[in-house]
């Protein structure tokens, strides 16, 4: 049977070794791969950290609606919290045990069951910060936070050479009304190279600007709730707040607004 070509066909073969790369198109096009990756590495790192970031507002939220959960339980009284943390077995207990300098302690899951908060979390993972890298002996750390000392005793009363007597300290969720529960921080992210008991010192008459730190796992910035349980993101602005300087000036902004949400004359 004869008959016409198909239109367009020229009665050549193309083989697959024409269709090969050359040595020039490979190099562009992993030119080409490279420069979308460096467009996407950003964008990617930005998701992670948002989802750290709200990973910690999720487990302070929890620890400061522990709180509130507590006080209702125990006649509107606030759990402990004690510059000089009690033993185990101690009848004067803290909302948080152990030291996170300790080596039992840092890595032992039983100080965190031990707290008087344990009972309204029982979830292990809602006390360490998902930004937090620290180690102890090769192992995370339980803990990442901290809670205000000015609140869950009377213990910053004593305390006169930070200010105490001059500030008001808060075991009652009344006391705590009275200043605004949206205005006084409970629980904060302490910087990895100070966190020891779970008591966070803020001196509030300038002896020792930054006597405990926050921390910057979050973009530079550290996370913190407030009695109300809702949690906001601090940024730290001045250079030397992020470096656990020995010497913070009066003057760093970023002690200036801790210190305002801490605590009332």
């Amino acid at each position: 049977m004869t008959g016409r070509a198909a239109p367009g066909f020229s009665g050549r073969i193309v083989t697959g070794k024409q269709g090969a790369f050359s040595l020039i198109e490979l190099l562009v096009v992993i030119a080409i791969i490279a420069i979308l990756a460096s467009m996407l590495l950003p964008a990617v790192s930005s998701a992670r950290a948002k989802g750290l970031l709200a990973a910690c507002f999720n487990n302070q939220r929890q620890l400061a609606a522990s709180s509130q959960m507590y006080a209702a339980d125990n006649d509107t009284r606030l759990a402990g919290n004690f510059s000089i943390v009690p033993q185990a077995g101690s009848s004067q207990l803290s909302w948080v045990m152990g030291n996170m300098k300790v080596n039992d302690q840092a890595t032992n899951t039983l100080y965190l069951r031990q707290g008087t908060l344990f009972p309204y979390t029982t979830q292990p993972n809602v006390y360490r910060s998902p930004a937090d890298q620290s180690r102890f002996g090769g192992v995370p750390r339980i803990r990442s936070y901290s809670m205000n000392g000015w609140i869950g005793s009377r213990d910053m009363e004593r305390q006169t050479q930070y200010g105490g007597g001059s500030f008001r300290t808060f075991v009652r969720e009344s006391e705590v009304a009275v200043a605004g529960p949206s205005r006084i921080w409970c629980t904060i992210d302490e910087n990895e190279l100070g966190i020891d008991d779970g008591w966070f010192l803020v001196t509030m008459n300038d002896y020792q600007p930054f006597a405990s730190f926050p921390a910057s796992h979050h973009q530079n910035g550290y996370c913190l709730s407030f009695c109300d349980a809702h949690v906001e993101r601090y940024k730290l602005h001045d250079s030397g707040s992020a470096r656990y300087e020995p010497q913070v000036s009066p003057k760093n902004v970023d002690w200036i607004r801790l210190k305002q949400v801490t605590t009332i004359p």
